[in-house]
């Protein structure tokens, strides 16, 4: 089972849920993988500590266009869906801030005049947690737009097991990496708290989840502030809340300081137990 969080804004306490709930079913004994897919800002490691022994780079082939062979056809710019390649003032141009490395324009060019170059990205690292937990994450390089290509090799380079329970930690929002990173997912867990821009964000996070036919429940942190106009969204949408975390100092204190919520509150490992046992009756036929 693989089950991604993800929250419509930063913030809100993903990692805080998407760590406790990987380390308490390792409680159990379970086989558990977890992949920090917010990789313009991973943090997970701060709180599951893996020792990361393996790396990869991440390249993203980007076209050269052969100026002596090119005659300006200009089939490429026609396949290009990211207009990264133009034909302007009789030169072909390239621009790789907008290309994605699909290949299309190498493959439609009929004088083959275009080959490809690896153009760094990012890096993947994958370890082991102290609890035994399978970890990867990737990390993109600084001045990098294009956070996709990373996520994408990060999924192919540590794909989910029939034997392992998948945890996904998402990149906050609503945009192309988020849609990538639950991609495949089997639940989604929405983190978001009780105030009027969580509420903004989580009715767009909602809205992704029934777009990709994602079955979701809600965890609400730092419940005690705000109003119930969350409690009523759910309820309108037919969203299970699965969770409640109050808002408390202590918490929070814990966290800054790199401590996992069930380590503050160790009565929190059941609840988190009690949480995957309600997503698999419901993910379960």
């Amino acid at each position: 089972m693989i089950i991604a969080v993800a929250s419509g804004k930063g913030g809100t306490g993903k990692t805080t849920v998407s760590t406790s709930l990987a380390l308490s079913l390792a409680a159990q004994g379970r086989e558990i993988a977890f992949l920090d897919c917010d990789v313009e800002a991973p943090n997970a490691h701060l709180f599951l500590k893996p020792d990361l022994r393996e790396q990869r780079s991440v390249d993203l082939l980007i076209p050269q266009v052969n100026t002596e062979i090119c005659t300006g056809h200009g089939r490429c710019a026609e396949v290009c869906q990211y207009h990264a390649i133009v034909r302007l003032g009789g030169s072909t141009l390239v621009f790789p801030e907008l290309c994605h490395g699909c290949g299309s324009c190498t493959l439609e060019c009929p004088e083959h005049a275009i080959t490809e170059r690896p153009e760094p990205l990012g890096t993947l690292e994958a370890g082991v947690t102290p609890q035994g937990i399978s970890f990867g994450r990737g990390l993109l390089d600084v001045g990098e737009p294009m956070a996709v290509p990373v996520i994408k090799q990060l999924k192919k380079w540590l794909p989910p097991r029939d034997d392992q329970i998948s945890v996904w930690d998402t990149p906050p929002g609503t945009s192309c990496p988020v849609v990538e990173s639950i991609r495949g997912a089997d639940y989604l867990v929405l983190v978001t708290e009780p105030t009027p821009f969580g509420l903004h964000d989580l009715k767009l996070a909602a809205q992704l989840a029934t777009e990709l036919s994602i079955p979701a429940g809600v965890v609400i942190n730092r419940d005690g502030v705000g109003d119930a106009r969350v409690d009523d969204f759910c309820g309108e949408a037919g969203i299970p809340i699965l969770m409640r975390i109050p808002l408390d100092r202590e918490i929070g204190a814990g966290i800054a300081q790199g401590q996992p919520l069930i380590e503050i509150r160790p009565e929190y490992e059941a609840r988190f137990q009690e949480m995957f046992a309600a997503i698999a009756a419901e993910v379960t036929p």
